[in-house]
């Protein structure tokens, strides 16, 4: 990879499960293409993954910028969700806001957020309520 700082944005639509998930495969995609470490690809797509589908349940969708620099991948998730009343117990494995619905379709278990802390090397969470939520992941190249 050269030392270019390639930054890319993506759209999280709101309640639609049939696109979640694309934004993640782009960004593995390219990451391949420029010839990142596979078990970094791994971690970017499963954290991002995790994310996205994070904000198709929670929020009202929102962004993602990855920003990928020589030293690290860096994602940006924001969204005007609700927010997160409690960060610390969202953390938890297995605590889930994820309604009955959700859940009938195989999502809300609980592990969005401890996945991605698990295969990043750094996250940030800031949330406001009632104004939204960003989390900031990084994994070092």
């Amino acid at each position: 990879m050269n030392n270019d700082i390639i930054v890319m944005t993506y759209e999280v639509p709101a309640d639609d499960f049939t696109r979640a998930g694309e934004a993640s495969s782009s960004v593995k995609g390219k990451l391949k293409k420029m010839g990142v470490n596979p078990d970094i690809v791994r971690k970017v797509a499963i954290a991002m993954y995790e994310g996205e589908i994070n904000m198709v349940i929670h929020a009202f969708g929102g962004t993602i910028d990855v920003i990928v620099s020589p030293e690290e991948i860096m994602m940006i998730l924001k969204d005007q969700g609700p927010g997160i009343e409690d960060i610390e117990l969202a953390m938890q494995a297995g605590y889930s806001t994820a309604p009955d619905n959700i859940r009938s379709l195989g999502f809300g278990a609980g592990m969005g957020l401890p996945n991605m802390k698990r295969y990043t090397d750094d996250m940030k969470i800031e949330s406001i309520l009632g104004v939204g939520t960003t989390v900031t992941m990084r994994v070092s190249m």
